[in-house]
């Protein structure tokens, strides 16, 4: 097979690859290989950088070798060539078809989720400074916080917001430098970069971007060489006035294994906590992924009831909220039924049993106790100082809230306390919480850490 023929397979291999891969992995990591030529079983391309070569052998090699067999070239392996390392003479190269190169290094970013978009983001309280803040980086120009550091638990929307602010950007200032990563990523490319000696690449890849991305930053927690190496491109591009984005399960100030000057520098910018979902978000949630699986599924009819039932059934996590809904849609095709309440009830009875999690009056009364500094013996005193009774009135709040316990069995478990006292504490705690702002950030952060 000549030269031009396998350019021809390769164009043919190529258009393989992007439907079997996705459109954005094939644009990130397929899209800029140039094949340089077949030789002794060889297939040798030119790549932007050694990063992106490494990672095409370990992740489409198998495909890529199994695709050529298939048009008839015995390849036995691949080789990949970054510019600065290309030995090829110019008269073995073989002549391509010319490929529009970009003037800066290709930035091998993460592919995006097309789901992952601002429209496709439901916003309620919990996430509305998350989302405002998010859009505001994505129109660009002076933007008065960097970094934006987004945290919170799984399944909140701190990827989506991620994912969403780089969509924006690509779609309305194409020329900008995007880079989208994981901080696993990040850490994998550095020790890569250490071991093929080829930091320049690296640091070159890394401090021209328009816009640094880096999800789920514990990652790094721990690591003193790829910390060192963040903290040095983190001041690079804040010099430049680049921005940066930043997620993770927690404020910089939790994450155990930080490094104290990168903590200090991620707190310059705007911290934002994703708070949990509350019912009326969740409710929200569910109504525009219905709407979507409707579409899909036009046959399908769906109790709206069904909805109300999963926003309060499952409270901590949206994905396995969303995962609820794609599963009774599935379902309810396959067999030619209409969703009900009775069929999510039973279709969905491991998720549920899961999400059934029971709240004790001990866990409240442990978990208050820890947080005001005082002895769980406290709580159940007769002592009516304020510094006791605002936290043991805290604790039945509590317990009224989080538990199925009538009202004579809390104030039991509260050194015997009489029914009408419970009443009163729950009432007077609802009142603070709308004139204290102390008591409301204490009930609410209690009340996340009890349903975690």
């Amino acid at each position: 097979m000549d030269a031009i023929s396998h350019i021809d397979c390769w164009g043919r291999i190529r258009t393989e690859l992007r439907a079997s891969i996705g459109v954005d992995a094939f644009n990130n990591w397929i899209e800029p290989l140039e094949l340089l030529g077949i030789e002794a079983g060889i297939a040798r391309f030119s790549v932007p950088t050694n990063f992106m070569g490494n990672w095409v052998q370990r992740n489409y090699a198998d495909a890529i070798l199994h695709l050529f067999k298939a048009e008839g070239v015995e390849i036995g392996r691949l080789a990949f060539e970054a510019p600065s390392q290309t030995a090829a003479p110019a008269a073995e190269r073989v002549a391509t078809k010319p490929t529009a190169k970009p003037s800066e290094p290709r930035l091998a970013s993460s592919p995006l989720d097309s789901r992952f978009t601002f429209d496709q983001f439901v916003v309620g309280t919990p996430n509305e400074l998350a989302h405002a803040a998010s859009r505001r980086v994505a129109e660009g120009g002076d933007v008065t916080f960097n970094p934006l550091f987004l945290y919170g638990g799984v399944g909140l929307g701190k990827t989506h917001l991620m994912h969403a602010i780089a969509h924006e950007i690509r779609a309305t200032r194409p020329e900008a430098r995007v880079l989208y990563l994981s901080a696993e990523q990040f850490m994998f490319r550095f020790v890569q970069a250490l071991r093929f000696k080829d930091m320049h690449s690296f640091k070159e890849q890394f401090r021209s971007v328009d816009m640094l991305m880096v999800d789920d930053l514990q990652f790094i927690a721990g690591k003193n060489s790829t910390q060192d190496e963040f903290f040095h491109t983190f001041n690079a591009l804040i010099e430049q006035g680049k921005q940066i984005v930043i997620s993770a399960d927690c404020s910089p100030g939790e994450i155990e294994g930080l490094e104290e000057r990168i903590r200090s520098r991620l707190q310059w910018g705007l911290v934002v906590d994703l708070h949990p979902t509350n019912y009326e978000l969740r409710l929200g949630i569910l109504h525009a992924k219905a709407e979507a699986q409707a579409k899909a599924n036009p046959n399908v009819g769906l109790d709206v009831k069904v909805l109300e039932f999963l926003a309060h059934r499952i409270s901590s996590n949206v994905r396995v909220l969303e995962g609820a809904l794609t599963r009774l849609f599935a379902f309810a095709s396959l067999v030619g039924r209409d969703i009900t309440l009775e069929m999510a009830q039973d279709s969905l009875s491991d998720l549920l049993r899961q999400s059934d999690r029971k709240v004790t009056i001990d866990e409240i009364q442990r978990k208050v106790a820890e947080h005001y500094n005082l002895r769980i013996s406290d709580l159940l005193s007769p002592r009516r100082a304020r510094a006791v009774a605002r936290p043991r009135q805290v604790a039945m709040f509590l317990s009224k809230s989080l538990t199925a316990k009538s009202l004579p069995e809390i104030g039991r478990k509260f050194g015997g306390r009489d029914h009408t006292t419970v009443i009163h504490a729950v009432k007077r705690v609802e009142e603070m919480k709308l004139t204290d702002s102390q008591i409301a950030d204490d009930v609410e952060l209690l009340r996340r850490m009890l349903e975690a």
